[in-house]
């Protein structure tokens, strides 16, 4: 993993400009817009404080949340996915996936779907993930902490129907056994859901057979000094810098 900003390579760009409307001409090069982004993704800079070497941060932020609002963002990630899970000898799109959820402290100016996780005791957010067995993110889904689990997670699933054609079975814990369980009961034929936990008597972190990807993933967030709260005043931004973390963390595989 690595742990320090670097600028785009050839190979990467190569790849990430099928994605982009390049083909007209543009005051700013898009090469340095997604550099820019990935720049504040890595250091954590304020949108402000960006750079002056970048364009101007109003443009970049024009982009930011122009992509997401698009799906173009959501196009590269799923397409870097594909890619890394060829490269592994797997198929495309995978069969089984694993969903769990993070408490994150939200900053102090944050209003906008913010709770208290009365478990973890965290003020702030929670950072629902659905991942592939390699711990690949392909949907995310950020709420209020105080939200349970099992009430939100179908909104990941919903996100994916039609995208995700192999997809069997769903690794879940306790915490989605009514809700979810029973949603996916009603409203997906086919699909598997497994509870799988670790052991009642067992206590601090027990990894659990696929599930523990889940674990990893969010670990891998902390790479990136963006994810170090959730500094996001909408969900959306706090999304699409979830989607831009995996695709970094892909990119960088290259």
């Amino acid at each position: 993993m690595k742990t320090s900003f670097e600028l785009l390579s050839d190979s990467q760009w190569e790849f990430i400009k099928e994605y982009l409307p390049i083909q007209r001409k543009r005051k700013y090069c898009l090469r340095d817009i997604i550099n820019a982004i990935l720049s504040i993704l890595r250091t954590g800079t304020q949108w402000r404080n960006l750079d002056s070497k970048y364009p101007r941060w109003e443009s970049v932020y024009y982009y930011f949340r122009i992509w997401r609002k698009d799906g173009t963002l959501e196009r590269l990630n799923s397409s870097l996915n594909q890619r890394e899970r060829k490269s592994q000898g797997k198929e495309a799109t995978p069969s089984l996936v694993c969903i769990d959820s993070q408490s994150i402290k939200a900053a102090p100016f944050i209003s906008q779907e913010k709770g208290i996780d009365g478990n973890k005791k965290i003020n702030g957010r929670k950072r629902h993930i659905l991942v592939d067995t390699l711990g690949l993110v392909w949907a995310v889904v950020v709420h209020a902490a105080d939200r349970h689990d099992g009430t939100m997670a179908h909104l990941l699933v919903e996100h994916l129907a039609g995208y995700l054609p192999r997809m069997k079975k769903i690794l879940v814990d306790q915490a989605y056994k009514k809700v979810f369980l029973k949603w996916v009961e009603e409203h997906i034929i086919g699909l598997d859901v497994e509870l799988s936990s670790k052991p009642p008597s067992s206590k601090g972190f027990v990894p659990v057979k696929w599930r523990w990807v889940n674990e990893r993933s969010f670990a891998w967030l902390n790479f990136f000094r963006r994810h170090s709260k959730d500094y996001e005043k909408t969900t959306d931004s706090s999304e699409a810098w979830i989607l831009w973390a995996n695709c970094q963390i892909l990119l960088n595989r290259f």
